[in-house]
Formats: structure tokens, sequence, C-alpha cells
């Protein structure tokens, strides 16, 4: 941490409001947003000066919530710093990096030791929205802006006619730019909801209008490309209030990674309340306890997946507004759904018209300056963690997702990235432990990630955190009082990686123990989310399982009145074969992007134009179409396809594990890993898995080791003709136990164990046990 309070922080006293004479003020009824109900799309439209917002109108009447869970979370203490030794006791192999760990450990106490002293401890310190950015109180508005490289500043927008000299700002010692705008005398605010507003600066490279960095909504109206910042304060009639709870964390995570803007049938943006109404029930339906929702924070551009945001405290306007995200995430409760939100903090889009880039005019201001501040590969700038403001900036924004918006935790974007000043970029990760801790780790970058888990977990004790980490960095999931990085969960990304790798091979090349290995590889006492596919296997140009295993074939003979083919038949065996072993083996949650449940044919190809390359090269576009940027729901749903029998599997398989809980059960045992008979036999909790990745041949009589004595059952089969099967395998046959090791199992039964077949045995005992608890 380079940077200190005395030069860069504010605290409660620093800032006073400096109200200006009230002829300065335009109090005018200017151009501004008004919300109209047309349709529940979201459009804005310029006509004569006037901009126009198109919204769904809220119910006339909302419930009131029993409490009032801000104030609850206000009232809550971040608990001090601990001694952070437990992970030498976790790992013992840690001790020989003691002086890289202790340090970190000591940067991080230091840290919460200043925002202790100059900013009253973390809670008041991740309230930074209630400071900066436009805040309102009885007698006006106050907008507040960190902006230390600009020599001058001033508020525009309808709301001032755009007028420079209406809306001067002062700044204080800290770089920090003031202005307060009184009522109008009607009591109205100065500025209406809904105006479009910007900050005009003066600033080392010229003049500049940018959106305010704490702006909480942000459109772009039709035909312009830089987005317009948006005042956003609705009357308390229009204000979405939340009438559900949050459900309680999920043992066992099933998550169903969603894109909005997709998630249509049809070949348009979907909408907030369209993704409430139809797309919900289906989750829930499904089996799924948990819906992580992509490209929620304002991003200009639709291609970048969300991940190159432009305004961090802003709900994407294509998708709704911010009462119809509210609205959604009420109805995920309802239904008993978590939430959580693809947050990214790990980079920030490179557009300097409408993002955080150069804001002031330097490139210093949120980032790192030069190369250091320069993401290549994602050409986007990086945040510099040790800097003061940055670590309220970031802080703030997670609390207030969590604590305006109701969302019940994150999956944290590129935190490899963060992590390393390399950030992951063209090396291979051993599990070498110097790869971890030496120069190349960006300790600051990890004291923000201490920091904002120690933030979530106090306020927030059932919010949930997961990390997407590629390196497989220890301590990631050790909570931070114990030294550790904090998270919840580790994204385990290497698995899908390594189906594909074993897809490009024929079945006769396919290596059980490399299958095992690879799927229970993971930190003991660290949690991971497995998943098979990836969404960005999903995009144009790259091949989601389905398609690796059933390629063209999928467009022709899909449909139950056609006959199958060789690949079909192979790829419908094996697209749920190795959905299931990763859901066993894999992991202490599960996730799936939305549509790989039932094997999606088609990418995704975003809208896109011709692209002309610096060398004259084009690369052609689709003449921005969306017919592939949906999910054709549809294709699962209907029975007379053979996708429905893939998602009919799917549904049973998260039924399954939530009867059963197996990812989450202590009880884990491999007892086979047959490279010739090409068979997986494992137990998770009480139940037992036998997985038979071969081709042609079928095993009768089959003998299986297991650990509890007694009669076993099957409970669920990839073979079932409800999933596409052939119904080798009888639902109503009893497996009874007989004494003696096999396979260092104390006891066994026999199976039939078909080709390209996993079958899952659950103990008769166990299974009445859980139906009657």
């Amino acid at each position: 941490m380079t940077s200190s309070a005395s030069h860069e922080s504010i605290s409660s006293g620093d800032i006073e409001s400096s109200a200006l004479d009230e002829s300065n003020v335009d109090t005018s009824d200017q151009s501004h947003i008004e919300a109209i109900t047309r349709d529940n799309s979201v459009s804005l439209e310029i006509l004569d000066g006037d901009a126009h917002i198109e919204v769904e109108k809220l119910p006339s009447v909302l419930y009131e919530t029993t409490s009032d869970e801000s104030e609850r979370v206000r009232n809550r203490d971040v608990p001090p710093a601990g001694i952070g030794q437990k992970i030498y006791e976790i790992d013992p192999t840690l001790n020989y990096y003691r002086g890289h760990l202790d340090y970190r450990y000591e940067q991080y106490k230091r840290t919460r030791e200043e925002i202790d002293k100059h900013e009253g401890g973390l809670e008041q310190f991740s309230r930074g929205y209630e400071k900066f950015g436009f805040t309102r109180s009885e007698t006006g508005i106050t907008y507040r802006e960190w902006a230390p490289g600009a020599k001058s500043a001033t508020l525009i927008g309808d709301f001032n006619n755009w007028n420079p000299e209406a809306g001067a700002m002062s700044c204080n010692e800290f770089g920090v730019w003031e202005i307060f705008l009184p009522n109008a005398a009607d009591g109205h605010p100065a500025i209406p909801h809904g105006s479009r507003v910007k900050i005009r600066m003066e600033t080392p490279s010229g003049t500049k209008d940018s959106i305010p960095a704490w702006i909480k909504f942000s459109v772009q109206a039709p035909r312009e490309i830089p987005y317009n910042g948006i005042y956003y304060d609705p009357p308390e009639e229009e204000k979405f209030i939340f009438t559900h709870p949050r459900p309680k964390r999920p043992k066992s995570l099933r998550i169903y990674e969603s894109h909005i803007g997709m998630s249509s049938k049809e070949p348009v943006i979907n909408t907030y309340t369209n993704f409430r109404d139809e797309v919900l029930p289906r989750i829930k339906r499904l089996g799924y306890n948990a819906v992580q929702i992509m490209a929620i924070q304002e991003h200009s551009y639709y291609a970048s997946f969300g991940y190159h945001v432009t305004n961090f405290f802003a709900p994407s306007s294509r998708f709704g507004t911010p009462e119809d995200l509210k609205s959604l995430i009420d109805k995920a409760h309802e239904l008993g759904l978590v939430v959580l939100m693809d947050i990214v903090h790990s980079h920030a889009s490179n557009n300097t018209l409408d993002g955080l880039n150069m804001f002031d005019g330097t490139d210093t201001c949120y980032f790192h300056s030069g190369a250091r501040g320069y993401h290549w590969m994602w050409d986007s700038r990086l945040f510099n963690y040790g800097h003061w403001e940055v670590l309220r900036f970031l802080l703030s924004n997670a609390r207030w997702w969590l604590d305006e918006y109701k969302f019940d935790g994150f999956r944290f974007d590129g935190v490899t990235s963060m992590m390393y000043t390399h950030h992951g970029l063209q090396v291979a990760f051993t599990g070498n432990y110097n790869e971890y801790f030496g120069f190349s780790t960006d300790v600051d970058a990890m004291v923000y990630l201490m920091l904002v888990n120690d933030l979530i977990h106090a306020l927030f004790p059932e919010a949930i955190t997961i990390g997407e980490d590629v390196s497989g960095m220890p301590t990631f999931c050790i909570p931070v009082q114990d030294g550790g990085v904090g998270f919840d969960y580790r994204l385990h990304m290497a698995v899908a990686d390594k189906w594909i790798e074993i897809l490009k091979k024929r079945d006769e090349d396919w290596l059980m123990g490399d299958i095992v290995y690879s799927l229970t590889n993971r930190r003991w006492k660290e949690k991971c989310i497995v998943y098979a596919e990836s969404h960005d296997q999903a995009l144009v140009g790259d091949k989601t399982i389905a398609f690796w295993l059933m390629d063209k074939d999928m467009y022709d003979f899909m449909a139950l009145d056609r006959p199958s083919t060789p690949l079909i038949d192979r790829g419908i065996a094996l697209h749920k074969m190795i959905r299931l072993i990763t859901m066993g083996l894999g992991g202490e949650g599960y996730l799936n992007f939305m549509g790989n449940e039932f094997g999606h044919p088609e990418w995704i190809d975003f809208p896109r134009g011709e692209q002309r390359l610096p060398d004259g090269r084009s690369i052609p576009g689709n003449n921005f179409s969306y017919d592939k940027c949906r999910r054709r729901f549809d294709l699962g749903d209907a029975d007379y396809l053979r996708y429905h029998g893939l998602q009919e599997f799917d549904q049973a398989m998260q039924h399954v594990e939530e009867k059963y809980g197996f990812m989450t059960s202590e009880h884990q045992y491999i007892s086979r890993k047959d490279e010739g008979d090409k068979i997986i036999v494992f137990e998770r909790g009480d139940l037992v898995f036998v997985c038979n990745f071969h081709w042609n041949s079928s095993y009768s009589d089959y003998r299986v080791g297991c650990l509890k004595a007694g009669k076993y059952k099957v409970v669920l089969d990839t073979d079932d003709p409800l999933f596409g099967g052939y119904g080798r395998i009888s639902h109503e046959a009893e497996h009874f136990t007989t004494e003696g090791s096999f396979d260092g199992r104390p006891h066994s039964f026999l199976v039939y164990a078909p080709c390209r077949t996993a079958v899952v045995y659950a103990i008769v005992d166990s299974e009445m046990e859980a139906s009657n608890g």
C-alpha cells in the first residue's frame, strides 16, 4: 500500500457542503428524461432536445418490508483482524514462504488500521456512495467527485442547459470536487429524476466531459455511441420495495449462469422483466438453487459479455431500469433462489468518453500508469489497488450491489489477473509454490481481495464469494483471519479445459486416471465450484461439449422421428456422463451456463458489423444480427427432439444432488480407475457412482466396492429412455452387498455396467432416512 490517508483519504469531517448562491443555479424545468409507459423495453430517444426513456410502469401497490436490512447492516461491526497464522497448520508447506505471507498479512492489518483511524472502520469506508456521486438531502443535492488531476470542474446537464458557468465546483485538498444545488423555490430538487448529467473538467490533456464515476444509471441514445449519465432518483411511489427475504445460503451450490440479454428464445435483447417471468421459473424447475447473472454492471460494448465495465454502480440499461432488476432479484428470492452477480473488479473499460479511463485527464486516477495499467490482451485498464480512493470505490461498489439490490454474493471475475503483475498471461502454472509467492505477486491486489472478503462476510454473513482463479493460489479459500484470501469458493477452471483436451482424443486414448486426477486435484479445505464447460466455449469460433461430440449432425438428426447416427448416439451418451462425473467428483458446487443443460446446438455470435484491421484486412460481420445471440430453450422443451432428453437428465441430476447432498459430503473415495475396462467407480456420501466410458464393452455381474453394507438401488441412470438412453438398466433390481474386501472397500455388490453409461446407486436404508428427514 503506497498511499496514505493523509494524502488521499477523506473522512466524514473532511468535506463540508459548499452551498452555492441560489442565483447561480438554474432551477427551471429544463429538458430531462421522463419516465413514460409503453412496453418493458428501454430506449433513449432524442426529440427536439428532449430525451425520453421508456420504462415498465411499476406496480401501484407495493408491500412494505418487515425490517430495514440496510440499517441492520450498518449496525454490524467488521471484526478486528486476526493473527493470520492458521494457514501454516492447514498447509505446513507454507512455512517456507512465511516471509511473503506474513508481509502480506501485515499489509492487510496496516490498511485495516488506517481505515479504522481515518475513516471510522470498514463499515463506514464502504459507504462511499453516500458521500460521492449524487446525494440528496431535504435541502438539495450534493455532488462530489474525486478527480485530483482536474484543474477545474463544473456540473453540466439538462437541468442547467449544459451551461458550464452555472455549475462551477470547488475542490478540497484531497482532489475532491463538490457542488451543492439547493432545492427550487417549490421544493423540487434542482436536478429532475432522469436528467442527463456530466462533469466537465479542464485537465492536463484538455477539456473533458465525463460521466460521473459514481453514476447510478446511464443510457445510450439511439444512433449514438457514447452513453449519457442519468441522475437516477425516482419518487418514492416509483421505487421498488423488496418483499421477500434472502434465502439461506445453500450447503450445496448448484449455479445456473445466465446472461440477461441473450436469455430470450427470440433474436432480441431480453429484459430483466422477461427474465424474471420466463427464465427464473425454468431455473427453479431444473433444480438449481442459485442464479449467477453476467453483464450487470454497465458496459458500452455488448459483445464484451459484460467484462468491459464503464459504469460500476449502474445496472445495464439495455435490459431495463434499476427497479426492474430489483424486481427480478425479489422474484428469485421468492422462488428460493440465491442471486449471485458476476462482478468485475479486475479491470475496466478502455473507453474515455463513458468509462473511468483518463477520467480526470490523467492515466493515474484510478489505474496504474503506463504499461502496468494496461492489459494488452483484454484492451482494458488495470486498477491501482494501492490507491486509497480506489479501495473506497471498489469496496463501496461491492457493498452497493449487496445492499441496494440485495444480491446474495459475487463471482469475482479475473482474479488471476489481479493477483499477479504478469496477470497469468503466457504463464503455465505448475503448482510450484514459488509461482505464487514472489515479486510477480501484486500484494496490493491481494490486500484488496482480503479486505473485500472481510467486508462482505462481516456485513452480510450469508453472502457467498467465488473467485475466478486459474493459478491455484494457496490460501485462496481460507478465511482472512486465518491468513487466507477469504473466498468461499474457487472457480475450478482447469476441469473445462481438461474436457476439451480429452474430447480431441480418440475414445481409446481416454485415460481414467487422468480424468479422476483432473477432477480431484484441488486444495485441502478449499472449496471449489466446478463446471464441465464455460460460457467462453459457447462463443463463435469455439465449441461447446455438445458440438465437440456431435458437430453438424446436431442440425439434422436430433428429431426423434428420424434415425440417429453413431455420432449422435455417442454424443448424447457422453454429454450426460461428462456432466455427472464432473458434478460427482469435481467440487463442492456445480455451475452450468444456460443452454448447456440440453446441449445448445449453436454458438453465441453477438451482433457486429464488418471490422477493418490496421493492416487493411477486414473481418466480416453478421449484419448486426441477434439470431445467434439468444438461447433456444424451446429445443430443450420439445419432447420430440433429443435435446429434451439431455435437459431431463440435467434436471434429474440436480434433484438427486438436492436429495442426497453428495457434493458437500465429507466422504469421497475412488475405488477403481480401470484403464482396460474404462471404468471409474467412486463413492460420494452414501452414493456409489459407476461410470463405464468404454465405447462398446458392457459388463455383466461387474463387482464394485462400497463402504456400507446393505441393499442398493439405482437412483440415477444416464441410459434411462427418458434421458435419450436405451433402458439397459433395470431400476427394479436390488443389489445386495457381500462381505469381504474388494478394491480396498469392506463390502461390494454386483451390477450391470453398459457401455457409455453412468449409474448412481444409493443404499436403501440411507434413502429411507433421507426421505423421513
